[in-house]
């Protein structure tokens, strides 16, 4: 997981529920006071506010938070994700854009599975639950289990997943996953921490201050979850499952290494528009 410039709320979102603008604070007062604290996106963004506010005195608080470095997405509540409203609660990781990648090329490999009654996926380190909502958007038939170790994530991706009927544990990785799911995952996704630990402090002031370390910091390469969910995974996929990982370019030759290790195959899929790299493990079939 790491940082995005670009908010990743969406003005085309926000309809239905727009108020009118306030007239004690125009649009372009908005914009200037947003620029001025560093918003490179602040026209988008005071749209945003502008439509999320119910009173002129909320649009004036909304609009103090986010220029005292409040990540967008807090202040609203919500980021778009998949085409979808997340949930996303103060303290709670924002979905990136560029997991959107992660997201497409798990739905085309749990479609492939879902010659069975219910494709079983798992979505490890979930955070709001954004990946595991968007799965369960993209395909049928989707039994979804969801786990991350800050409980107030799982709180948010409770909410965000009780409508598809999926289930949110707290607890570290593995841990808390029923049993009797062992050797029945299709679709393994874990959206870990990969910067690493000297380099967290150099990432934005939105991230570095308001979102959980645990969930930015990778260890001292960024990849020591990586490798602990990756050692754990053949246990818990199903014959021809697979298990997928966001992370960096530069560290792909280190992640496809720990995949082949734990006996995955690996190969790696890159996105240049969403600035995106996953590596996918495919299980080994039987015979």
């Amino acid at each position: 997981m790491t940082s995005s410039p670009r908010p990743t709320a969406s003005p085309g979102h926000s309809r239905g529920c727009a108020s009118p603008s306030p007239p004690s604070h125009p649009r372009s007062v908005i914009v200037t006071r947003l620029r001025s604290a560093g918003c490179v996106f602040a026209e988008d963004e005071a749209r945003l506010l502008i439509s999320a506010a119910r009173t002129p005195a909320d649009l004036a608080a909304m609009v103090d938070r986010r220029a005292d470095g409040l990540p967008l997405e807090h202040v609203l509540g919500w980021a778009e994700f998949c085409g979808l409203r997340i949930a996303v609660d103060p303290g709670v990781f924002v979905p990136r854009r560029r997991t959107e990648f992660l997201v497409r090329q798990a739905a085309a490999l749990a479609g492939q599975a879902l010659a069975r009654p219910r494709a079983v996926v798992v979505d490890l380190c979930c955070g709001s639950g954004a990946v595991g909502a968007a799965l369960v958007a993209a395909l049928d038939r989707v039994e979804l289990y969801a786990v991350d170790i800050d409980p107030a994530a799982v709180r948010c991706a409770r909410r965000n997943l009780a409508a598809s009927g999926g289930q949110a544990y707290v607890g570290d990785l593995y841990e808390p996953l029923p049993a009797t799911l062992r050797g029945r995952v299709d679709i393994l996704v874990a959206n870990v921490p990969y910067v690493p630990t000297g380099e967290v402090g150099l990432l934005p002031p939105e991230a570095r201050v308001h979102e959980p370390r645990v969930a930015l910091d990778g260890g001292p390469d960024g990849l020591d979850v990586l490798r602990r969910v990756t050692a754990a995974a053949p246990r818990w996929l199903a014959p021809g499952g697979h298990l997928l990982f966001e992370t960096s370019e530069r560290q792909i030759p280190q992640a496809v290494d720990t995949f082949a290790r734990s006996g995955l195959i690996p190969r790696v899929a890159s996105s240049d528009e969403r600035n995106a790299t996953v590596v996918i493990g495919a299980g080994r079939r039987p015979g």
